[in-house]
């Protein structure tokens, strides 16, 4: 039994409308979906990268994963990540080997016939969600109809909102912007804040103190998650916790943060940090730390090995990803009581990609 064929494909979806954190505006979405076959099974995974992660997927990685064992994920895990040597393994490269690890996952369980919860073992059969959304870029009424929508509709008990607007240019709006998520969502929810990196030291400082009387519970990024001094700086002046970690790549990256005690929570991204392989073993770097995990965005991505994890605090439920993965996949989970539970009647990440509804968003890319 070999990996008989990979096909690569493209899908931009527009957003909405333009969107805005602190430090990016942006109009769209495109997810790379690699989908390799094998015993008359297909395999699904998926990045949110540019289209040069399936030139990359062509040209370094297909050859390579052509031939081998399905079932020997960790060797083809390897191998992709030494045909990359030269290219370099931040970024592009990174999120190219997430898209086929994810999908030799998928296709490991599918061929065994499993979910692929059940395949890795289950810690749990839940995943615990935060909302998470609440962009610069959004007006009051738009605001306060997000948060409240996932906390007394959809049972979420916490939700994340956007600050630092204009790289921390509009102090005050943050601060009135804080004040209106937390009337929306009562006092009972938790309430969480990204700065994308758009502050400075003592900056996040001051905002953090004026925030506390608004019951925050957790700054994401306050200044740049390569500030790994100021990360623990500020996380040593504060009463909430600091979590960073999302621009991970590599496990260098993670033990670095971890060892500089600069977050209280580690983020870690499946569609970027190179696939399931590396999140689990991400997660296993965080826990010799003592400290959590939480899955950053792709929540269709993580739900299945987060259930592995016994460090996991949470899953990002993004409004972005939410919306993608529904027009793009089949089998799209939804929060239900602050949770995402895995459908254990369907094999592998129980996702099929929707293709003839997904037509009109590809790329004229495809192999």
């Amino acid at each position: 039994m070999t990996v008989e064929r990979l096909d690569v494909s493209v899908y931009t979806i527009p957003t909405e409308e333009p969107e805005s954190d602190g430090t990016l505006t942006w109009d769209s979405t495109t997810v790379v979906v690699a989908e390799p076959h094998a015993e008359g099974a297909i395999g699904l995974g998926f990045t949110y990268g540019p289209a040069a992660c399936a030139t990359l997927i062509d040209e370094k990685l297909r050859d390579v994963v052509l031939g081998r064992d399905p079932m020997d994920t960790p060797g083809a895990w390897e191998v992709m990540v030494r045909s990359i040597r030269n290219v370099g393994r931040p970024g592009v490269a990174s999120m190219a080997i997430a898209a086929v690890d994810t999908s030799l996952w998928d296709l490991k369980a599918k061929l065994l016939e499993q979910p692929l919860a059940r395949l890795m073992g289950t810690f749990r059969e839940e995943v615990p969600v935060y909302g998470s959304g609440g962009f610069t870029s959004y007006g009051d009424d738009r605001l306060a109809e997000q948060l409240g929508g996932w906390m007394h509709d959809q049972g979420i008990p916490r939700v994340k909102i956007k600050i630092a607007e204009a790289w921390g240019g509009r102090e005050e709006r943050d601060l009135d912007r804080v004040a209106l998520a937390r009337k929306a969502i009562g006092d009972r929810a938790e309430l969480f804040v990204d700065a994308n990196g758009g502050y400075t030291r003592k900056q996040a400082v001051r905002v953090a103190r004026a925030l506390s009387s608004e019951g925050v519970t957790w700054f994401e990024e306050p200044v740049s998650s390569d500030d790994l001094e100021g990360l623990r700086e500020i996380r040593d002046l504060i009463d909430f916790d600091v979590a960073a970690g999302e621009h991970g790549y590599d496990l260098y990256y993670f033990e670095r943060m971890v060892s500089a005690g600069a977050v209280d929570c580690l983020q870690v991204d499946v569609s970027r940090c190179a696939g399931i392989t590396d999140w689990l073993r991400a997660c296993a770097v965080a826990a010799a730390h003592g400290m959590q995990v939480s899955g950053h965005t792709a929540q269709s991505l993580h739900a299945h090995p987060a259930c592995a994890v016994p460090n996991l605090r949470h899953v990002e439920y993004f409004h972005d990803h939410a919306r993608v993965d529904r027009l793009l996949f089949d089998g799209v989970l939804e929060p239900t009581g602050g949770v995402l539970r895995p459908d254990l009647s369907r094999p592998g990440m129980g996702l099929e990609l929707k293709r003839s509804d997904a037509e009109r968003f590809r790329e004229g890319w495809e192999r």
